[in-house]
Order: structure tokens, then sequence, then C-alpha cells
């Protein structure tokens, strides 16, 4: 590889904390995404704005509003960096880091080169434009991102949960849903045959067997058609599919949009395309 690039990885981290507190924000055993990103000195500080940019896209992406996010810069910075900020979100308790971003100069190759007794030296035959001669050797700088899984997991389930009052003039109602981004959601499709017998359960299954292999699908006979939408609600469920007798003739099912509660009759071979279009 040739310098800029970088090395990324997940896995379990360790801290010293003597009280373990804050429910997941303080534990000493936690899973971390961290990356690496080598540099050639002195382009250090365009490579940060770089990384600070593309990783707040990433949060984005997840479908969360930005305003709910923001950058904190740090005003007492480590004796090795020269630039640091975390990444910020709007939690139930307040913002809450979810991410470091961290400019660290040649701090980790050099220790790791004077406790090794190995080079951490790299060779770069790039030209440089204002002395036309090749960079030659340097110890690379480095710049860290690293993000909580845990963090991330709740951060999408707080921004996702939601209690809505459903109440008429004519009777209460409420429910809990989940409301995730189609592609974040655990199952993506939940297809309800209105009864077991008179062959919707088989039409049922022929359309699960159709989806599963694109995408998870949960197929239950159980309970009432509105009991099962508010079990697939509380799960975050998008899509929910119904089968019913008039499937039998002319193969339309209801399909039932999550947040909207919304339902349209549709025609069975379109359910795998309207789903996959959300994923993308």
């Amino acid at each position: 590889m040739k310098i800029p690039f970088g090395i990324a990885q997940i896995g379990k981290a360790f801290r010293n904390e003597i009280v373990a507190r804050g429910f997941i924000f303080r534990m000493r055993e936690f899973e971390q995404m961290e990356m690496q990103f080598f540099v050639r000195p002195g382009t250090q500080q365009q490579w940060y704005e770089h990384w600070k940019q593309t990783r707040m896209q990433w949060h984005l992406e997840l479908g969360i509003s930005k305003d709910r996010y923001r950058f904190h810069d740090h005003v007492k910075l480590a004796h090795y960096a020269d630039a640091a900020c975390d990444i910020e979100y709007h939690f139930p308790m307040g913002f809450k880091e979810v991410e470091g971003i961290h400019s660290r100069t040649d701090f980790d190759l050099r220790q790791h080169q004077e406790y090794s007794k190995k080079k951490m030296v790299y060779f770069d035959n790039d030209i440089d434009e204002s002395t036309g001669k090749p960079y030659g050797n340097y110890i690379p700088y480095v710049i860290e991102t690293s993000i909580g899984l845990d963090r991330t997991i709740l951060m999408v389930l707080s921004e996702a949960y939601t209690e809505e009052d459903l109440s008429t003039d004519e009777k209460q109602d409420s429910r809990v849903v989940l409301k995730f981004p189609p592609k974040l959601a655990p199952i993506k499709l939940a297809i309800l045959p209105l009864m077991k017998k008179d062959g919707l359960a088989e039409l049922a299954k022929d359309l699960l067997f159709e989806c599963r292999e694109h995408f998870l699908c949960y197929y239950e006979e159980k309970d009432s058609i509105g009991k099962r939408y508010r079990r697939m609600d509380a799960l975050g469920t998008p899509f929910c599919v119904t089968i019913d007798h008039q499937t039998k003739e002319d193969s339309t099912v209801t399909i039932r949009y999550r947040d909207s509660m919304a339902q349209e009759r549709i025609h069975m071979k379109d359910v795998k395309d309207i789903v996959m279009k959300t994923l993308k």
C-alpha cells in the first residue's frame, strides 16, 4: 500500500475505569470500531478535516437528522495530538460522545519503533513539487477515528423509539414503534396470512420463499391482524403484507407501511421490489 492508506478493525476494547458508571458510557469492556489512517507529515490537517466530514456523513446516512449531532473540539489536547474532536449525539440524557477523531502526529509509530526496536520508517518516492525530489524517508503521521459500537446501537435505538397516541373520540389507543430506516431494521418484511386455512398460509409461504433470499422476513399466523401489526411496530419492521381471500382471486395483497400505518392493495409480485428499493 502507498501512503495515504488506512487500516480499520472492530473488536473488544478495555478501559481502566475505576468506577464503571453512566450506563454504557463508562464500561470496562466494550466493542470498538477503529481506523488508523497513515498520512505524509505536513498533510495531517487536511486529512483530519477530511475524516471529520467523512465520518459525519456516515452518521447522517444512518437516517439521523443533522441537528441531532454536533462536533465538540478538544480544548486541552493530549501531548501527542495536534487536533482532536468528538462527534456527539443528543441522547435523551443530553449530548454524549459517540465517536472520536484525532490527529496523533507520529507518536504511535515512534513509540512502536522505540520499544520494538523495529524501524517504522516509510520511503515515499512521490515527487515533492517544491523541491523536485522524492519525499524520501519519514515516519508516517496517523489520523485516528474511533467509534463505540454499543453507543452507536443505543443512538439508533434512541432515535427510532417513538410512543404515539392514537386515541379517538370513541376509544383510547396508543402504540410503541421503532422507526428504523428500512436498511437498519432487523426485520424488513412481515408476511401475515389472515388465517391458517383456505390455502392462505400456503400463498403466504410462497411469498416468504421468494423474499427471504434477499432480506430478512418474518412469518406469523397467531392472533388478530391488529395485534400482529402492533408487534411488528414494536420490532421496527417497516412493511407488513397481509394475505387474504382476495389474494386467491387476483394475486393482490395488502401492504401496510409502519410509520404512516397507511395500507394499499398491490400485486404480490411487486412486494419484493418495493422493499428492495428502500434498502439501497
